[in-house]
């Protein structure tokens, strides 16, 4: 930590440096010394603002050391520091001076009403929650021009009791009370001022660009100004996002981070809060919120992290997830940094997928949904969550599947009306809500089906299958047409005889195939890999290489292609 210098200049055996909303309200109150000095007496002094580092590391040990009596320092705009010879006695310490600051705060309010009171009306709950679930693939695609980003949804009590309220968007452009928030939510959020009263997902898409396009220009004048030779521009695009009605959207290169900002950004509402509360708020200015966020120590903190990979910052939704080929290529994508949603009508499955990955890759990883692919309104529900919880997609990978073996004089009505339910029409329902979700975005994207050999090549005593697989072939192809102008890429893996872990083998569909090639179910296995050309079995980890494939930018330049993974099927080549 750039702040580990405070612990060497001080000479107490153990020290505090926090952040505590009550104590940075007083550090950033417009008379801050003298309230401190109503509060602490001489327990307590104040170093107006200095950046983390040498200086006021330095600066500190000697106020301590010329001061016995201190118990604590107040830090202009940053924090608290707070030190004692036992633990115990610093965390005590720590504890009154914080209990302080708040009491004082809580007695000495000069406003009856938080932030000026309320301007607007809440929105319902479930109309908040469909304007959101409409505009968040919209707002993701206006912030992911230069770097896709996940999104966070935010509409607890005191989110919207800020932007509802009358000063809540001239305190917000005041910016950061810290070097602690701002380094999670840049100097300044972005305050998108459409009355609840006036909101439709159309007037508050027209806002969003317009304030998109001032935040990016202010951003780059706050950059230009405060430059060095040496500095380039980050992202320019806001990390909070305020909107009266709705609440706060934030914004990270993972879920876990954009919950991060937002989380702080509650840290930022409680300190505006009470600064305003006993006084006026007084925050960084953009050159000291400049020389902290371009500072060359917080630059270099920076390469220090992991290299993103293959599919960092995308969200892949997978429909039959749960097992076989469709579980590996969760786990597979999850390998390469995606956010899966494990979508499957076995939802115990699907929960103990996701439970898997989350204990690999982390916590804001995946989510798991209940989906019955035939079934519009499930469909729609389950984009409609995947969208409250990411902001988004980026891949669909359409894999539920079932499959019945029969001579056609022996197929019964309700097993054609199945198949075609699942397999046909179920490959459209997720496709039309992929594509509703990836044109909101505009920032292109990758559909992967998951057909089978029969999709090309005859099978005996499945008709209905191998019709419903070459309806998804075709499907396929067509949607590659209609997405081509709009970057969505629409691409189709065909393996074949993928047995293990799967489902469908499970059940009665390898008594089937057996009794169609006259073998002995056990005899399955060997029976397909004789088949292939190269004599091997095909495992769903290797569908999962070829759908990582056509995910990945590696493929950036292919759509309405096919690509078979099956051993080889001489029967199935591409002609």
């Amino acid at each position: 930590s750039i702040d580990t210098l405070i612990h060497a200049f001080i000479d107490h055996t153990h020290i505090d440096h926090m952040h505590p909303d009550a104590v940075i309200a007083i550090c950033t109150a417009k008379h801050g010394k003298e309230i401190m000095k109503e509060i602490y007496g001489d327990e307590a002094a104040r170093v107006d603002w200095l950046r983390p580092g040498f200086a006021l590391a330095k600066q500190c040990g000697e106020l301590v050391q010329q001061n016995p009596r201190l118990k604590a320092i107040l830090l202009g705009k940053h924090g608290l520091i707070t030190w004692g010879e036992s633990s115990k006695e610093c965390y005590k310490n720590t504890i009154s001076i914080i209990e302080q600051a708040q009491t004082y705060i809580e007695r000495n309010e000069k406003r009856e009403k938080a932030f000026g009171g309320l301007r607007y009306r809440d929105i319902s709950k479930k109309d908040r929650l469909s304007i959101v679930g409409e505009i968040l693939p919209f707002i993701r695609g206006l912030v992911s021009k230069q770097k896709r980003t996940l999104l966070h949804y935010d509409d607890r009590p005191d989110v919207l009791e800020f932007v509802n309220s009358f000063d809540g968007k001239r305190l917000s452009r005041k910016g950061a009370a810290c070097p602690d928030h701002l380094v999670s939510t840049k100097l300044y959020p972005m305050f998108v001022d459409v009355a609840p009263s006036e909101m439709s997902v159309q007037n508050l898409r027209r806002a969003l660009v317009e304030e998109t396009e001032k935040y990016v220009k202010s951003y780059e004048s706050y950059f230009n100004a405060n430059r060095n030779s040496q500095d380039v521009i980050d992202d320019p695009y806001p990390r909070i996002i305020l909107i009266p009605g709705l609440g706060m959207v934030s914004t990270g290169k993972e879920k876990r981070m954009a919950k991060i900002s937002s989380d702080i950004y509650h840290r930022s509402i409680a300190v505006i809060r009470g600064a305003t509360a006993i006084d006026s708020y007084i925050s960084m200015t953009p050159a000291e919120a400049f020389s902290v966020e371009y500072w060359p120590l917080e630059r270099y903190k920076l390469t220090l992290q992991p290299k993103e990979k293959e599919l960092s910052r995308r969200v892949a939704f997978i429909t039959g997830a749960a097992s076989g080929i469709g579980k590996a290529i969760a786990h597979r994508f999850a390998q390469e940094g995606a956010h899966v949603v494990i979508a499957d009508l076995n939802a115990t499955g699907a929960r103990a997928v996701a439970e898997e990955i989350h204990k690999v890759h982390g916590e804001g990883k995946t989510l798991a949904i209940p989906l019955d692919v035939s079934d519009e309104e499930n469909v729609v529900r389950a984009f409609r969550e995947t969208v409250l919880e990411f902001g988004g997609i980026d891949i669909v990978v359409s894999n539920a599947g079932i499959s019945a073996a029969s001579p056609i004089d022996e197929t019964s009505v309700e097993s054609w009306d199945r198949q075609m339910d699942v397999l046909a029409k179920g490959y459209f329902l997720v496709s039309r809500e992929g594509f509703r979700v990836l044109k909101s975005q505009g920032i292109g994207g990758s559909i992967i089906f998951i057909a089978s050999k029969n999709a090309v090549a005859s099978g005996k005593n499945v008709s209905v299958y191998s019709a419903a697989k070459a309806a998804e072939l075709h499907l396929a192809r067509c949607l590659a047409e209609e997405g081509g102008a709009l970057g969505i890429r629409v691409n189709t893996i065909c393996p074949d005889a993928v047995i293990r872990g799967s489902s469908i083998w499970s059940g009665k569909w390898r008594e089937e195939r057996a009794r169609a090639y006259g073998i002995r179910p056990d005899q399955i296995e060997e029976y397909y890999r004789n088949r292939t050309i190269l004599k091997v079995s095909v495992f769903p980890e290797d569908v999962a290489e070829a759908a990582l494939f056509f995910a990945s930018d590696r493929s950036s330049k292919t759509t309405g292609a096919m690509l078979t993974v099956d051993g080889g099927v001489s029967a199935a080549f591409a002609r």
